[in-house]
């Protein structure tokens, strides 16, 4: 069911699987309960890159061949669904936990595989696609315990996933906003910051194509009740794009990874990550053509890139950068726990974290989170403005964060020494230590850890090192 030889292996490398994931997470989206996670939980919109590359991970870990590591991934995500719970717009409960909810995710993902394979003018025959289905039945049975939420079989497969598409899907904010505002306005992945001209032309062209082509590829009866354009053209073009995609498969083994290019795109410019360096070197090459088109041709300046710090060193971002940059995980204006809970959700992710570090961590969040209600939330409804934060111009490094920082160097340091070392701090950072940033012995004291971190917290300064880890996209 998992591993090498499964179907899901086959199809986890496939460039077709990408257009399929766009798909599959619109129909998620479209489910009232998950549409309302989204929106009032999940860091797709601030955060697309970061999402995409911890979803792969996850996806490779739940789906590999390794037992032990597949039922870890599952406790966390059973951990982590556990808590994204609360009521919608319309006063309609959510829970990430719901065992229908749940099956629909996986449901959508298995018929967005079949429908890729169809698409692009290779379907799968039917014993292919019932192993696939039984695949995906065991990844749920792994989160559930069961799967008795998905049908038992291929054959009442199909009316479960017509009924929920005519019945309960609805044309929710998180699905009109991935398929209409996070392509148009997706900001760049790490590594092309630099190039913020060259991004925006290309998101410019590719962002409404992706949308319009992922409407064509939904069930026509949801296009319909959900009122969304039929484009003349767009479904030749629609499948035009997954034959082009499967044609990356003919490539020599090895050059089409799905989760090695997800870590490429997410890396950050400053990492000692090799690949980094490559594509950095790819990127200076890149500008220096762009600059010699712009003699050339008479096209407007590109707007100059925000300052980075050098390695291990500082630069400042005004209140209202922070603001929107570090705190508003979620992206909707506003500061409250689920932004919080974000950054909570990231570090234990990283760090890979059990029971009971990953409840400490949380807790040392929630007590930050009270106690900045508390000091900043100036008109009482239960969130903080970006108005109500710049106009404080707090101090932020207060008792609980303060704790944040403490608990975070505690998990952080897996053999509890009272250090950070290398092998520790790239878990965190994902990149080795800068010159200057450990002691001479080449750790991290916990005294400047913390200084650090409330530095970056309180101080508002750019840091190479919790730059890419809460602020980068």
């Amino acid at each position: 069911m998992f591993g090498p030889g499964s179907q899901f292996h086959a199809l986890f490398n496939d460039p077709r699987w990408a257009l399929a994931m766009i798909r599959a997470t619109v129909l998620e989206a479209a489910h009232p309960q998950i549409g309302a996670a989204l929106i009032e939980n999940s860091t797709f919109v601030v955060h697309p890159w970061r999402r995409l590359s911890n979803t792969f991970m996850s996806l490779r870990r739940m789906f590999g061949a390794d037992e032990q590591v597949r039922q870890r991934e599952a406790a966390r995500l059973n951990r982590m669904h556990a808590r994204l719970r609360g009521t919608d717009a319309r006063e309609r409960p959510y829970d990430a936990m719901d065992p229908a909810v749940r099956a629909w995710v996986v449901a959508t993902m298995f018929e967005s595989a079949v429908t890729m394979c169809r698409l692009s003018g290779e379907p799968l025959d039917q014993a292919r696609m019932e192993q696939l289905y039984a695949e995906f039945q065991a990844f749920l049975a792994t989160m559930e315990g069961d799967a008795s939420h998905l049908p038992p079989t291929l054959d009442e497969f199909w009316p479960y996933y017509d009924r929920v598409v005519a019945e309960e899907l609805e044309n929710t904010e998180a699905m009109r906003i991935i398929l209409y505002k996070l392509f148009d306005h997706l900001p760049a992945p790490p590594l092309l910051n630099g190039l913020p001209a060259l991004w925006a032309t290309g998101r410019a062209v590719a962002g409404p194509v992706i949308g319009a082509i992922t409407v064509a590829s939904l069930p026509e009866p949801f296009r319909r009740r959900a009122g969304l354009p039929e484009i003349a053209g767009v479904p030749t073009l629609m499948q035009g794009a997954y034959l082009a995609a499967g044609l990356a498969r003919f490539l020599p083994e090895g050059w089409i990874q799905a989760d090695t290019i997800a870590e490429m795109v997410t890396l950050s410019p400053d990492s000692d990550d090799p690949r980094a360096r490559t594509i950095s070197a790819l990127r200076d090459q890149m500008k220096r053509a762009g600059a010699l088109i712009r003699l050339i041709t008479p096209l407007p300046a590109e707007p100059e890139p925000e300052p980075q710090p050098a390695a291990g060193g500082t630069a400042r971002r005004s209140a209202e950068e922070f603001f929107a940059d570090v705190l508003d995980q979620t992206g909707d204006g506003y500061l409250d726990w689920p932004d919080l809970a974000a950054m909570a959700r990231e570090l234990s992710g990283r760090l890979d974290l059990d029971e009971p570090e990953e409840t400490r961590l949380y807790d040392a969040y929630a007590d930050w989170w009270r106690e900045l209600q508390t000091a900043l939330d100036a008109d009482g409804d239960g969130r903080v403005s970006a108005h109500e934060y710049a106009a404080a111009v707090p101090s932020l490094a207060g008792p609980a964060l303060i704790r944040v920082a403490e608990v975070l160097f505690d998990v952080t340091d897996k053999d509890g020494n009272q250090r950070i070392d290398a092998d520790e701090y790239r878990a965190l950072f994902r990149t080795g230590f800068h010159r200057d940033a450990p002691g001479a012995d080449a750790t991290y004291s916990r005294s400047a850890f913390v200084g650090d971190f409330l530095s970056f917290m309180a101080g508002r300064r750019r840091t190479t090192a919790y730059d890419p880890l809460l602020a980068q996209a």
